[in-house]
Parts: C-alpha cells; structure tokens; sequence
C-alpha cells in the first residue's frame, strides 16, 4: 500500500520477532531494528530479512522515513525508549508493562496524548475472534448480572531451578513478575470483555524457587552449574478481586505449572448464562444455560461483526496468537492513521494494568484488602 507504515523494532528477543512478522502482516514494512549492540543489530537485521539496521536508537529516531517504533526490551527501558520515540514524533507500540510504575505510565500516556500520537499496548488476547464474540453477547445483555468471574493464567517455562531470564531480576523486569507479565493479561481481558472494574483487591505472591542461575542477560534460557541468585519476584500468585458492584471474582497465576504452556482460561458467570474462552483452544467458546451447555465454534458466517471482521480464515481453519497480534497492529496503524477501531489497547490501559499491578503489590506486603486507584477522569479506559 502507498502509506505503509515505516516500522522500527527496539529489542530483538522473542517479543521482537513477533513484532516483526505482525508488522509485515499488517502490510507495514520493517524499516530496521535496534538491538542490545550495533553487532547483534546487523545479525538480526540480516535474520529478519531487514533492509537496515542502526547502531542505536537515536539514530533510528532521526530517521524521518521511520513512522512508528515498536518498542520490545526489558521492562525497566519502555519509558526512556518510549518517551525518546515520542519526543521525536514517532508514534508508539510499546510491550507491557507500559512502565514498571504507574505514575510512569501516566506521565507516557500524557505526553502521547499532548503530542497527538499513538500510544499502543498489546494486550492482544483482546483480538481473538471469539472474545469479540462473548463481549458482544455481554453488551447485549445474554449473560445478565454477572455472579461471579473466575480464572487462571498458568505457564511453566521458569518450572526448572536453572530457568533463568531477565524478568526475574527487579532491577530489569520490575518489581513483579508473574502477576505483571501474565496476571496483567488476563486482568485487562476479563475486563474489557465483561464490562467491569475491579475495584479492590488482595493477593498473596509465592516465590517457589528460591535461587536462579546467575549473570544471564538472555530472555530465557537454562543453565546448571555456576554460581546462583536470590530470585526476589514471584513464580506464582493468587488475588481474589471486587468489582464496584459488588460481584467478586479470582485468579491464579503461575509460571511453574508443569504442562502448561500458555493457558490463560476465565469464566464470567451471569444470571441467565455463562461463559467460558480457553486461549490454548480459541477456536471453541463454552456458553452455559440453566437447560444445558453448548460450544460455539469460531465462523466468520455467524455471530457478532468484530468477529466476523477478525476471523480472516474460513471455520475449522485455526487462528491463534500470531494472528492477534497482526490484527492488533494493524488496527493501530489504522488509528495512526485516524481511524478508531474498537477494543484497541492504548497507554489509557497500560495505567490500569500499572495500577492494578501497584495493589497486588501493596496488598501482597500488607496482607490486606487493598483498593485499586483509579484513573483521573482523562485518562479513563472504556470498557
């Protein structure tokens, strides 16, 4: 197209590459990529297929051919990184968290917001057919008043006493772990798809693995042997959650439940129904009604127009992950371009994963119910 987006990649880990095939998908074009080192940025850049690469970030942000950077390091870089590529009027992907605070996040989000730029985070599980689906059979009142909400996002790539990442370290992936990497997801999900705030909290963090290999800068990797740290983040939480009316809700979060690879599951219990999305199944959606249960399988000839619109494969046909992800970047260089595509996750969302983040921390500490701060009333999320 005669307006691809023009597209930097900061970081070049796992995240990155899939930034990379979702900007491609999207019909932008890879303009280049920042790595850890000039070095590593040509490697990649010659691995990805990527007609240039820069030697650092200034210089691929005094590229004016360039019009958004996806930004794709540890945690504790997305606010310098972020802030540098608004400054110089780029618009913005970045990964979550937004910021490892919220004030950060808030002060990001502002700055976007007053340079007229976007600001985008990829809460992605948004962009599965079948959670448009349940979210437009909740505005249409199916379910009635929710009862209760309920589920868990469970992984087990830290299972192993060698598994080692950066993450791990507070001083690189901030103060949470588990809860801010996954637990964030699955928050923003049943969120926006139920149509609810949560409004307090507590939440005990578990570390299962007292000590991690040492002196890795890799995103992942295991090794045994050599000298070990303190691990200071959590493997595993569990948080009982209170929306503002009243309706109480759970969810466990793990990175060392064996078997698990990337199941993030809820359930939104309602008056007249129920329902149920699996994301290592998202083909198949569980309904529930006192007189039975049924699956509904994804099929761009039925249901909703968001899913309609996101199911690009004929049914039977599976979509997954990689497909969210290209559709999420496409609808934000749709919004670059002016247009407002609905569920598109901005910096607005980034604060609330920041926030609700911030009492799960506070609570964990204090062992307490603790409130959830809102958002001032321009920074709100709709939901």
């Amino acid at each position: 197209m005669s307006d691809s987006m023009r597209a930097v990649v900061v970081g070049a880990g796992m995240i990155g590459a899939v930034h990379a095939r979702a900007i491609r998908a999207a019909g932008g074009s890879v303009a280049g990529v920042v790595a850890s080192t000039a070095e590593r940025s040509a490697r990649v850049a010659e691995e990805w297929a990527v007609p240039a690469h820069y030697p650092d970030l200034s210089a691929a942000l005094a590229d004016d051919s360039v019009t958004v950077v996806h930004v794709c390091t540890p945690n504790a870089l997305h606010v310098r990184q972020a802030e540098a590529a608004l400054r110089a009027g780029k618009h913005v992907i970045c990964e979550k968290p937004l910021a490892t605070s919220a004030a950060d996040a808030e002060r990001l989000t502002r700055l976007a917001q007053e340079s007229g730029l976007l600001l985008a985070v990829p809460f992605v599980y948004r962009y599965h057919p079948l959670v448009r689906e349940l979210r437009d059979r909740r505005l249409r009142g199916e379910f009635g008043a929710w009862q209760l909400i309920h589920g868990s996002y469970l992984q087990d790539w830290m299972l192993s006493a060698d598994a080692m990442s950066w993450r791990v370290d507070p001083a690189d992936g901030g103060p949470s772990r588990a809860f801010a990497d996954i637990g964030s997801h699955w928050c923003d999900l049943v969120e926006w798809v139920a149509g609810v705030r949560f409004t307090e909290l507590t939440a005990r963090l578990g570390t299962t693995v007292a000590t991690r290999p040492a002196g890795t800068g890799a995103s992942f990797s295991t090794a045994a042997g050599g000298p070990r740290v303190e691990v200071r983040t959590e493997d595993v939480a569990t948080v009982l959650l209170r929306t503002g009316h009243g309706v109480l809700g759970s969810l466990t979060v793990s990175q060392v439940s064996a078997g698990r690879k990337n199941r993030l599951w809820f359930e939104l219990d309602g008056s007249a129904g129920s329902a149920v999305f699996d994301q290592e199944n998202p083909e198949t959606a569980w309904l529930g009604a006192p007189d039975g249960a049924r699956i509904l399988v994804r099929d761009p000839g039925h249901g909703s127009a968001e899913q309609r619109r996101l199911s690009h494969l004929p049914a039977g046909h599976a979509q997954g992950y990689g497909d969210c992800f290209a559709a999420f970047v496409a609808d934000a260089y749709a919004a670059i371009r002016g247009a407002r595509p609905e569920g598109l996750p901005t910096g607005e969302d980034g604060i609330r994963s920041a926030r609700i983040v911030e009492a799960a921390l506070t609570s964990a500490a204090s062992l307490t119910w603790t409130d959830i701060a809102s958002e001032p009333a321009a920074l709100e999320a709709s939901v």
